[in-house]
C-alpha cells in the first residue's frame, strides 16, 4: 500500500542525507540542471531512492549476478545474457576489472543503479577525466542521471504531477493498475468530465494518467503529466515515481530554507 511504501523513502534520514548531498555537490548539480534541464532536486532524489546517495549500491559481484541470471534463470535468460554481454564490453572499454565491480543482486550498478545496457547508453563522463565511473565518482553519477532523464524526454520547467479530487463513481479502469497504463493518453479535460478534477489550474488539453493511492484511511488522487511518466522510465512504478517526486520536493524545500 502507498502509505507503507512511501515510508521507506520519505523519511527524515533520507531527506537529511539528501540535503547534505545537495550542498556537497551544489555546483555539479547546477551544471547538470543547466545542461540537461532536469531539476537538481530530482537528480538528488533518484540517487537517494536508489542507493542512499551512493552509500548502499550493492555488494554482489556484477559478473556473478549477471552470469547466474543469464544461465540459471530461464524466464529472463535472454535479457540477462544481453546485459552480461553489455557488462563485459563496458568493463573492457572503461578498463575496469570485470571481476571487481559490485552492484545489486540483479546487476544494477553505481549510485544511479544502471543496468549495463543503460550504462553504455546513458552514463557520461561529466568531469572530463575520460573515464565514466558511476561507482565512485558522484560527478559522473549526477551527469548520468540527468542525461538519462533528458534522453527519455524530460521537459524543462513543466509540472510533474497534480493533486486531484475524485468522485465516488469514477470508473476503476481510469486509474493506473500496477505497472500498466503509465503512459499519459487522456486529457485533463477528459478526466475532469469523468470526475477526477485537478486541484490547480492546468492546460485542459494536457495528457495525464490518473492514480489512486491507498492511505491508512481512504485514498489520495493524483494526475501524472509527461514528466511524471519520464520518472517511471527509471522504474516502471507509479509509487516509485511519486516517492522520487515527493522526496525531491522535500529536498528543494530544505535547500530553500
Amino acid at each position: 500500500a502507498w502509505y507503507e511504501y512511501r515510508a521507506i523513502f520519505l523519511n527524515e534520514k533520507r531527506e537529511r542525507q539528501g540535503l547534505e548531498f545537495f550542498r556537497e555537490h551544489r555546483e555539479t548539480l547546477a551544471r547538470a540542471e543547466g545542461e540537461f534541464g532536469v531539476p537538481a532536486e530530482v537528480i538528488v532524489a533518484i540517487i537517494g531512492v536508489e542507493t542512499y546517495y551512493g552509500r548502499v549500491a550493492g555488494s554482489y559481484r556484477v559478473i556473478d549476478a549477471l552470469s547466474t541470471l543469464a544461465f540459471d534463470y530461464p524466464r529472463r535468460s535472454e535479457f540477462f545474457t544481453r546485459e552480461l554481454k553489455h557488462y563485459l564490453i563496458l568493463t573492457r572499454d572503461q578498463a575496469f576489472d570485470p571481476l571487481d565491480m559490485t552492484g545489486s543482486y540483479a546487476g544494477a550498478m553505481g549510485s544511479g543503479q544502471f543496468m549495463p545496457s543503460s550504462y553504455r547508453e546513458y552514463a557520461i563522463d561529466f568531469d572530463g577525466d575520460e573515464v565514466i565511473d558511476i561507482w565512485n565518482n558522484p560527478v559522473d553519477a549526477i551527469g548520468s542521471v540527468a542525461n538519462y532523464f533528458k534522453r527519455h524526454g524530460w521537459r524543462e520547467g513543466e509540472t510533474v504531477v497534480l493533486a486531484a479530487d475524485a468522485g465516488p463513481d469514477v470508473p476503476a479502469d481510469l486509474f493506473i493498475s500496477g505497472r500498466t497504463g503509465l503512459k499519459p493518453e487522456r486529457t485533463l479535460a477528459e478526466f475532469s468530465e469523468a470526475g477526477i478534477v485537478p486541484r490547480q489550474e492546468a492546460d485542459p488539453q494536457a495528457v495525464a494518467t490518473a492514480m489512486k493511492f491507498e492511505l491508512e484511511e481512504g485514498y489520495e488522487y493524483w494526475l501524472g503529466l509527461h514528466n511524471f511518466y519520464v520518472i517511471t522510465r527509471y522504474n516502471h512504478s507509479a509509487m516509485y515515481a511519486m516517492s522520487v517526486y515527493q522526496l525531491s520536493q522535500r529536498i528543494a524545500a530544505g535547500i530553500a530554507e
